[in-house]
């Protein structure tokens, strides 16, 4: 081994059955090493096969990792301070897989046709491809209830998720970047319902909304760009919208603890359901895991302000985009960038909390990117902010926050 051997590995602890995913960098000069876990400082050594690793945390905290050492894996025990006892120690198992080397320091284009599908944003599901900043993804989606492009049923419905990628050099803290490049229908027909969500109805609606819920078939017209029931009654013959694709799933991994079912959402993304997650955007979403882990799915042919339908006109997409991260700024929530437009997406469980969510990001973005003061934050949500309201069909609610960038100072 060269002096100086540059190596990543993602280290996975085991703490009384509860996994943890840590970014573990090593510089290997004969044996001695040195380096980072999750940013934390380490010395070491590794010889015949055996590894030891003695890590310092940003509090004084030591941690003492060893075990066997091979090319491309490491597994042993860590000796970890007692999080209930400050006298105690605790010992856990680990292990840890080395990361691959970029082959090439220019961007590369991936083609990926997925096997499987996830009902869940986890960080435990192992990564379907390894992907760098720079790079550019074509893959496919299926449809909320689970069908292909063929009319095939290819997982179970509940918003069947494509990934995760695996994002090298994403970590904890950082930001990650999605640039839709295209979003593009790849069948002829989508399928909703004649529903009005509950939180949409009032009292005297409710009380004759009882017959509503049936499905509604849509023709999907790809040359025309068009998209119009199939079975429409004489009050609707001859109506057609024009589509515009979107994904209504786009996430990272969520924290460390139970994985997240994918009609959900979180500050890391989810089931967001937001209309304008499409083709031509950016989507800044905060890294919680190592490799970001990025999902995608849910895709619609078009969906109104908070899919009210409670099925917006599922079908299923090609997809392509490119990924790029941003080191060591944090976000609280996910942001769009439109050509012309900044956003901020706020998700909580009222309305109340998701706009109370909705215009905290957007006070944090107009601060750190544009330089403004609070004051100033405040004069410009006064006077030009444009509220919206994403998402009414989930178990959480979403508000969109948007200002028109021609409005702000130039970054």
């Amino acid at each position: 081994m060269s002096a100086q051997a540059a190596e990543s590995w993602l280290l996975k602890l085991d703490r009384w059955g509860n996994p943890s995913y840590m970014t573990l960098h090593l510089q290997d000069e004969d044996g001695k090493l040195t380096g980072t876990l999750d940013g934390d400082a380490l010395t070491g050594t590794r010889k015949n096969g055996q590894l030891l690793l003695n890590v310092v945390d940003k509090q004084g905290k030591r941690y003492e990792y060893k075990g066997s050492a091979s090319a491309d894996r490491l597994e042993g025990k860590a000796d970890f301070p007692d999080t209930n006892d400050a006298q105690a120690r605790a010992s856990h198992a680990f292990s840890a897989r080395r990361l691959p080397d970029r082959p090439s320091n220019a961007p590369q284009r991936h083609e990926f046709a997925p096997k499987d599908y996830s009902n869940e944003f986890s960080a435990t599901r192992l990564p379907v491809l390894t992907v760098w900043p720079g790079d550019t993804i074509h893959t496919t989606t299926i449809d909320s209830g689970g069908v292909d492009e063929r009319g095939v049923t290819r997982a179970l419905f509940g918003n069947p998720q494509t990934g995760p990628f695996f994002v090298m050099g994403a970590e904890a803290g950082d930001i990650l970047v999605v640039h839709l490049l295209k979003l593009k229908l790849n069948r002829d027909y989508a399928d909703s319902l004649d529903a009005i969500v509950g939180r949409a109805q009032a009292t005297g609606l409710a009380a004759r909304a009882g017959t509503l819920g049936k499905p509604v078939r849509w023709k999907l017209d790809r040359e025309r760009g068009l998209a119009s029931p199939e079975q429409a009654g004489d009050a609707l013959r001859g109506f057609a919208v024009p589509v515009r694709p979107m994904l209504g799933g786009l996430a990272v991994a969520p924290p460390d603890g139970p994985a997240v079912s994918t009609g959900d959402t979180g500050r890391f993304g989810g089931n967001m359901d937001f209309n304008d997650v499409v083709e031509g955007n950016t989507i800044y979403l905060p890294v919680q895991q190592p490799g970001a882990l990025l999902y995608l799915g849910d895709a619609h042919a078009l969906q109104g302000d908070g899919e009210t339908s409670q099925y917006a006109l599922e079908t299923s997409m090609d997809v392509e985009f490119t990924i790029d991260v941003i080191k060591g700024k944090a976000i609280g929530m996910p942001r769009v960038e439109s050509p012309t437009q900044i956003m901020t997406l706020g998700q909580a469980g009222s309305l109340d909390d998701a706009l109370r969510m909705a215009t905290a990001g957007m006070t944090q973005w107009l601060q750190q990117d544009y330089g403004l003061s609070l004051s100033d934050s405040a004069v410009v949500l006064g006077s030009a902010v444009q509220y919206t309201i994403a998402n009414l069909a989930g178990r959480s609610v979403g508000v969109a926050a948007k200002i028109n960038k021609s409005l702000l100072p130039r970054r």
